[in-house]
């Protein structure tokens, strides 16, 4: 009994985010310490079984929670390697965001809501990230929208429920798309779990072109999350929720999700080799490169800026494609280290964001002079942030955009370096007016005093950008460490 509870503790990642959601809701609004102890409790708890699992698969344990629903479908919950890279990634920043959002929301309304749904979407991504076939990682898929729609209209604006309306066409127009390949797929060669190399060699003799459209609309229907050209409306659109959301649709779960799936697809469900004798995979990187030079464009001309970093999104995410379709391990490991690395920059990027945004009411970019040493912790976090994004050394973005570059040398796809330069270049010219604008130009005149905040909820709200800040950093001087998200990476890559 006891093994066997042991080797279900995937299922308990999700069930205890799933509880909490049900008795935050259940406190209402009044009861804040209890929800506030309740959020914090659960994401400690999943960090530590986390830690627990890190130990025990890198010593080859296996873990793995099956229930048959229909003959041939079950409903599958696995923790690997990989699994574990996603699921510490979502578990730690959603730590953050967390403390973060407690001291964000102090003076809104429908807290209880709002946190409510926030562990729901924790709950859809750790199914996500444990998910050990298609079918599982749909439902999750399905209920990460279903449960983020409700944070990205949390205000009631007119400009929120218009976002969470293009949303919503967006992802579960995605979601047909994914549906329909996952039928297709389940037809051809029903029952299939996700294994390292993927499983469907047995059954692709003299179904090229069925595995091709079966590809095309799974890779879609993900692409969509992923914000892949053309199917990135949605996620400027979105920029309307609170920080914290921003920050959880573009560090932690939604376009992770979509990039993740993705991974899974071409790495455990079709494989390296079968992509790239169906030639699907080169027509994926092709995507993937337009994509980081579209984004980067789009996001040089924005004057907003979270829409500036929504657009950079769209353009670093994509990276994390580029690297699992062009098909070599060197390039695989570029993409994967990026899921990590993008995460700690961008999440950075959106709580300084944030905090401005609370504290003066600043939106816009030309409001960003002489901001840097009137709060300087969130300005010093925000450059660190920015610069890791252009991909200065020794910061994590240079690794991961060196190790696609040599990736793709490696694979003989040398265009990709050269979008890597151009979007380098275009990274630099809309980040580095940003770091200009903070610490070389005056305070503008017309800049209001800080609102001011409790001393816990200005804590709240420093802290986190900082912890991930000093991580981004850490990461890059220590990445060649066998502790390091680099070298779990490797060791994904290499398993047998």
């Amino acid at each position: 009994m006891t093994e066997q509870l042991f080797a279900a503790l995937p299922l308990w990642l999700v069930l205890i985010s799933l509880v909490t959601a049900l008795l935050i809701f259940l406190c209402g609004e009044a009861r804040q310490r209890l929800r506030t102890t309740l959020n914090l409790l659960a994401a400690f708890l999943k960090l530590g079984l986390i830690a627990v699992m890190l130990r025990a698969v890198q010593g080859g344990t296996t873990f793995g929670f099956r229930w048959p629903l229909l003959p041939g479908l079950d409903l599958v919950l696995k923790a690997d390697a990989l699994t574990l890279l996603f699921a510490t990634l979502s578990a730690s920043l959603w730590l953050l965001t967390t403390v973060y959002a407690i001291g964000y929301m102090e003076r809104s309304e429908n807290r209880a809501r709002f946190f409510g749904f926030f562990s729901l979407s924790v709950a859809a991504t750790m199914g996500i990230a444990t998910a050990g076939n298609l079918f599982t990682f749909f439902i999750f898929y399905e209920l990460l929208t279903l449960s983020t729609w409700p944070l990205i209209v949390h205000r009631g604006t007119p400009a929120s429920l218009r976002g969470g309306r293009v949303y919503l066409y967006y992802t579960l127009g995605g979601s047909v798309l994914l549906l329909t390949g996952l039928v297709a797929l389940n037809g051809l060669a029903p029952g299939q779990d996700f294994i390292p190399r993927g499983a469907l060699a047995p059954w692709s003799v003299g179904h090229d072109d069925e595995l091709r459209v079966i590809f095309v609309l799974i890779a879609a229907g993900l692409g969509v999350k992923a914000a892949l050209v053309p199917l990135h409306g949605w996620l400027p659109q979105a920029m309307v929720a609170p920080a914290p959301v921003s920050a959880l649709l573009h560090a932690v779960a939604v376009v992770k999700a979509g990039a993740f799936g993705i991974v899974r697809l071409v790495e455990e469900v079709f494989g390296a080799e079968l992509v790239a004798r169906l030639g699907v995979g080169l027509g994926l990187a092709w995507v993937a490169g337009t994509t980081v030079l579209y984004g980067s464009v789009r996001a040089l001309a924005q004057t907003d800026l979270k829409k500036r970093l929504a657009w950079s999104t769209v353009s670093q995410v994509s990276y994390v494609v580029l690297g699992v379709a062009l098909g070599g391990s060197l390039a695989l490991v570029g993409g994967l280290v990026h899921l990590v690395h993008q995460g700690l920059l961008k999440i950075t990027l959106f709580f300084c964001a944030g905090v401005w945004a609370e504290r003066f009411g600043i939106h816009r970019i030309d409001e960003l002079d002489g901001l840097g040493p009137r709060l300087p912790w969130i300005g010093v976090s925000f450059s660190v942030a920015a610069l890791g994004m252009i991909g200065l050394p020794p910061m994590v973005g240079f690794i991961s955009k060196w190790l696609l570059g040599s990736g793709a040398i490696a694979a003989g796809q040398p265009w990709v370096v050269g979008v890597l330069v151009a979007s380098t270049l275009l990274n630099a010219a809309y980040f580095l007016p940003l770091v200009h604008r903070l610490w070389f130009r005056p305070l503008a005149a017309d800049v209001p005093p800080a609102v001011p905040l409790g001393r816990g909820a200005i804590t709240a709200m420093t802290l986190p950008p900082v912890v991930t800040a000093a991580l981004a950093l850490g990461m890059g001087l220590l990445a060649s460490t066998a502790l390091s998200p680099l070298g779990w990476v490797r060791l994904i890559v290499e398993r047998p």
